[in-house]
C-alpha cells in the first residue's frame, strides 16, 4: 500500500510538471500544438519519469528541479509513440485505446507535433533550476539516449530485423536494449544527476536500468500475444500477423515470464546491494512491472 502511495505521488508530480511546463510551449490556433498536446496528455504510466523521480528522492536530490527532468523525458517518449504509429513504420491506428495522432489529425500534423515534442523537451531541461552544469549533462544524457545512439538506433535495427527470416535472442536484445532501454536508462540517470549522484551509484544505476528495459520489452511482446486491444488500448496481435520476431516467438510466454522474472531480481539485488533499503520503491516498482497487464 505505501508502494502505490509513493507511485501516486510521483506520477502526480509528474502530471503537475507537465502541465506547468508546457503551458506555455504550445503555439495558440495551433493545430501542430494541439496533437503534440493531445499525445502527451493521451494517459499513460508515467513510468520513466516516475523513474527520475524515484532514484532523485531515493538519492536526496532536488525533487522539483527534477520534475523538469521527468517531464522532459516524457515529452521525448511521447514524440516517440507518435512516430512510431505513424503509416511508414508501425501503421497503428490506436494508442491508449484512442484514435493515434495521425488518426486524430493527419500524417503531417502529426509527424510536426513529434517533432514539437522532441524539440520542446530539451527547453523543459533547460529551465529546471538546478546547476547549469546539472542541466547539461541531463541534456547529454537525454539527447544520447533518443538519438542516433540510442532509441533510434533501435528503431533503425528493429526495421532492419523486420525484413530477416531469422533472428538471434543477442540480436534482439540489441534491438531492445537501444529501442527500449537506452531511454529509460536515460530517465534513471537524469534522476542521478538531480541528485548529483556519485559515479558509482551512476554505475549501478545504469545496470539496474537496462535490465528494467529488457523485462519492459519482453512483458511488451507477450502482451501483445494474450492480452486483446481493450485491455491494451492498442491493437494486439500484430507482431504475429506481420510474421515479426520477438522475445515472445523465439521464446514462447513460458520462457520469457522465466527471463523476465529473473532479469527483474538481478535487477533488484543490483539496487538493494549498493542502496539497502533506500531501493525499497524501485525494487518494488520493478516488480510491478513485470506483473503489468497493460
Amino acid at each position: 500500500m505505501q508502494s502505490e502511495k509513493t507511485y501516486d505521488f510521483y506520477f502526480a508530480q509528474v502530471q503537475k510538471a507537465l502541465e506547468s511546463c508546457t503551458d506555455n510551449l504550445w503555439q495558440k490556433d495551433s493545430k501542430v500544438s494541439e496533437g503534440a498536446r493531445y499525445s502527451l496528455m493521451n494517459g499513460g504510466k508515467r513510468v520513466r519519469g516516475v523513474l527520475t523521480l524515484a532514484v532523485c528522492d531515493m538519492l536526496k536530490g532536488d525533487m522539483e528541479g527534477a520534475a523538469f527532468y521527468a517531464a522532459a523525458v516524457e515529452m521525448v517518449h511521447a514524440y516517440s509513440l507518435v512516430h512510431d504509429d505513424l503509416p511508414c513504420m508501425d501503421n497503428d491506428d490506436y494508442r491508449r485505446g484512442k484514435p493515434s495522432c495521425h488518426k486524430a489529425f493527419d500524417e503531417t500534423t502529426a509527424l510536426l507535433a513529434g517533432d514539437a515534442l522532441l524539440t520542446e523537451a530539451f527547453e523543459v531541461l533547460a529551465s529546471s533550476g538546478l546547476s547549469d552544469k546539472q542541466n547539461m549533462r541531463a541534456v547529454q544524457i537525454l539527447s544520447g539516449g533518443a538519438g542516433a545512439r540510442g532509441m533510434i538506433y533501435g528503431q533503425e535495427l528493429d526495421l532492419f530485423f523486420e525484413k530477416q527470416q531469422t533472428l538471434t535472442v543477442e540480436e534482439l536484445t540489441q534491438v531492445h536494449r537501444h529501442k527500449t532501454g537506452a531511454l529509460i536508462n536515460a530517465a534513471v540517470q537524469m534522476g542521478a544527476v538531480a541528485a548529483e549522484a556519485t559515479a558509482r551509484q551512476r554505475e549501478v544505476l545504469e545496470e539496474f536500468a537496462l535490465r528494467l528495459g529488457f523485462v519492459f520489452q519482453i512483458v511488451d511482446d507477450v502482451l501483445d500475444v494474450i492480452s486483446t486491444t481493450d485491455v491494451l488500448g492498442k491493437p494486439v496481435g500484430s507482431d504475429v500477423h506481420n510474421g515479426k520476431i520477438t522475445f515472445a516467438s523465439l521464446k514462447g510466454i513460458k520462457g520469457c515470464r522465466e527471463f523476465a522474472a529473473a532479469l527483474t531480481q538481478e535487477a533488484i539485488c543490483i539496487l538493494e546491494e549498493t542502496f539497502g533499503a533506500q531501493a525499497e520503491f524501485l525494487a518494488g516498482y520493478a516488480s510491478s512491472l513485470l506483473e503489468r497487464t497493460h
